[in-house]
Parts: C-alpha cells; structure tokens; sequence
C-alpha cells in the first residue's frame, strides 16, 4: 500500500490559513470579504487547481511519451457549485490549451482519456460525484 500523504493548515487570522505539504511550501487560502480579505486562494479553487494540474501533469506526460512537440500547454477548470449549502461542484469543466507543430489530434485526444479513466487519482475522486467534461483547443 501506498504511503499517506499529509498536509496541514495553520490559522494566521480571520479566514486565512498557510497551507503545507511535503516540500513545505506555503500556500496562502482565504475567502473575499466579507468572511475574509482575499489574501489567498479558496478552498473549492484548490480543488479545481488540484484537478487541473493532476490531469495536467499526467497528459503532458504522456504526450511527451508520445513524442509530441508540445511547446506551449495549460489546463483551465471551471466548476459550476449548487446554490445551498454544502456548495459542492455538480459540474466541472476542464479546458486543454495545447500548442506544438504538427501535433496530432488523436494522441492528444487519447492522452486526455488516461487521464481521466486511469492516471489522474483526484479525477477519479471526483467523478464518482461531480460530471467533468473536457474540451481541447490545438494551436500549430
């Protein structure tokens, strides 16, 4: 089995923590006022940030394996929340930006689909309960 992962929060004040993790970088995470002053990023933004890169470090994995000249690559997720509490996602939307000359279609396309069906641990997570759809935008 594999080992746990951790990551912990401190408290700083009002609504912002330091968020850490293994190599001990901080990451500020705070609400916009009224409840906080903005001075980090919001938990549910985490949670998209952790998907989009997840998937995203998977794909360009697999399209460098594929011998794809990718010179330019970003993933954008949006995700739509219910409106009473628990405001969970009901909906997620990842977006792949993809530039490199002569890049093939299907491999990106195919890159992505391992991602979502056996590479990516937070995608797999999270659609047991949330809809993620996918797009990909290919630039020469």
């Amino acid at each position: 089995m594999a080992e746990p992962l951790t990551a912990s929060v401190n408290w700083t004040a009002g609504m912002h923590f330091e968020g850490r993790a293994e190599f001990a970088h901080e990451v500020p995470i705070d609400f916009g006022p009224p409840l906080g002053i903005g001075a980090g990023i919001k938990p549910m933004e985490l949670t998209l940030m952790s998907l989009a890169a997840c998937s995203g470090q998977t794909v360009i994995s697999l399209l460098e394996k594929m011998r794809q000249d990718v010179k330019s690559f970003s993933v954008r997720a949006e995700g739509k929340r219910q409106e009473d509490h628990p405001r969970v996602f009901t909906e997620i939307r990842l977006e792949y930006r993809v530039e490199g000359p002569a890049l093939d279609r299907a491999l990106v396309e195919k890159a992505v689909r391992l991602s979502e069906e056996k590479y990516c641990p937070v995608w797999a997570m999270l659609k047991k309960n949330v809809a993620v759809s996918s797009s990909i935008s290919i630039q020469e």
